[in-house]
């Protein structure tokens, strides 16, 4: 494993890293400003200073770095790093362009896409002039098991029919989002991962209906939010279904698209725990050195050199296997890196709750306020145990891998003797 960073992934760490420091932090204060609109916080906007810096990245050449294809052509293994500067920031990924979830559609119409599909949906949203939204969670079975959807996508002669209730649509908010992918059962018949489809929801379809936006952690996460969204008898035309040129060639494809989707945002998601979480280390570190309490600093107190000593410690193993895990992205395929995948996403968002949290209680009262992102940070960090499946799933995926892999060194084994 080689994991020392191309050329141009150390020109764009050190760019972004100086746009990060000059640009976007300088603009935290504002951008909230702006988010809140005087004293509602339920407004739904787009602050004027995103667009901003959004313009300065994209003329910075600091724009759709995550995408191999056809963005910055960098390796999951180069990106890593770049995604770790971005979240030390909350608002940050927008402004590259490479907030999710609309990292993990566009990877999907780039991947799976028509051309007419990518001409209207993907250049706008790699633009960034418009946001989209993934419906794939229901409220009313066990979303863990994929497998449980009951909301239907089914084909009526030159149409696509779309039913069922979604929620946790994470974008829906946005005044940007102008379509959703939709995951709906097609074929009941079918080999279970072969029954679901995906298709195209251009949000102002008739029978799309958000009920309410959900909050999270006691705030709606403005301006994206998450979103319960019915959909009643959705009709769009069979190009709307993802996976092939004619429409019905994507039918039962759903899971397959699934899987390639999530592998990248995974990674994009843990490097970025993993910036949140550096970051709340390096302000426990500050609190710890200018804080006094009888009579010597914090850091000289109780057990805390051993929290700051634990949790470098944490981040270094963490950052680790997720590039090993981008690594074997970019050498092997998402399948045959699937444990490491899973791996990483139990870890890196709880080594991140952890070090957030270690770093609130050093900070006192003033960790729980938003005087200092860690509340935000840690609202976050804990999400992610949730996201693209919780924690026990990805668990089950470890122990079948490595099951798996053990009887077949004690077959071999026994076959040699």
């Amino acid at each position: 494993m080689n994991f020392d960073h191309s050329p141009i992934a150390k020109d764009l760490i050190a760019r972004m890293q100086k746009f990060m420091q000059e640009e976007v932090l300088p603009a935290e204060a504002t951008y909230y400003q702006q988010l809140k609109g005087g004293s509602d916080w339920a407004q739904w906007q787009q602050p004027a200073i995103m667009e901003e810096l959004k313009a300065k990245a994209k003329a910075a050449g600091l724009w759709n770095l995550f995408l191999p294809e056809d963005g910055a052509r960098l390796a999951n293994v180069d990106y890593a790093p770049l995604a770790e500067i971005t979240g030390r920031s909350m608002m940050s990924p927008e402004v590259f362009n490479c907030n999710a979830p609309d990292t993990g559609n566009m990877e999907v119409l780039v991947k799976y896409g028509s051309e007419e599909q990518k001409q209207r949906w993907l250049k706008p949203l790699m633009n960034g002039e418009i946001r989209s939204a993934f419906c794939m969670t229901e409220p009313d079975v066990a979303s863990s098991d994929a497998t449980n959807m009951q909301a239907t996508a089914i084909v009526e002669g030159d149409e696509v029919v779309i039913n069922g209730r979604k929620w946790w649509s994470s974008g829906i908010g946005h005044p940007n989002c102008k379509v959703l992918i939709f995951m709906g059962l097609s074929d009941a018949t079918a080999d279970k991962h072969r029954q679901h489809s995906m298709v195209l929801v251009p949000l102002d379809t008739p029978g799309v209906k958000i009920e309410r936006m959900l909050p999270v952690f006691h705030t709606l996460d403005e301006p994206f939010g998450h979103g319960e969204v019915s959909f009643t008898n959705v009709r769009l035309p069979l190009s709307a279904i993802i996976g092939g040129d004619d429409g019905i060639s994507g039918i039962g494809r759903g899971f397959e698209i699934a899987q390639g989707r999530l592998g990248p945002g995974r990674i994009h998601h843990c490097m970025r725990a993993i910036g949140a979480a550096e970051y709340a280390l390096e302000l426990m570190c500050q609190r710890s050195l200018s804080r006094v309490a009888f009579g010597k600093p914090l850091a000289k107190l109780g057990g805390n050199a051993d929290i700051i000593a634990n949790a470098r410690m944490a981040i270094e193993q963490a950052r680790l296997l997720t590039l090993k895990a981008a690594w074997m992205m970019d050498t092997v395929g998402v399948k045959g890196a699937m444990s490491e995948i899973s791996q990483i996403k139990v870890i890196a968002p709880n080594i991140a709750t952890q070090i957030i949290d270690a770093a609130m209680q050093m900070h006192g009262g003033a960790g729980l306020s938003d005087d200092f992102p860690l509340a935000a940070l840690y609202a976050y960090a804990r999400v992610l145990r949730l996201a693209d499946g919780p924690d026990e799933v990805h668990r089950g995926l470890i122990a079948k891998i490595e099951l798996k892999n053990q009887a077949a060194r004690a077959n071999a084994a026994l076959a040699t003797h």
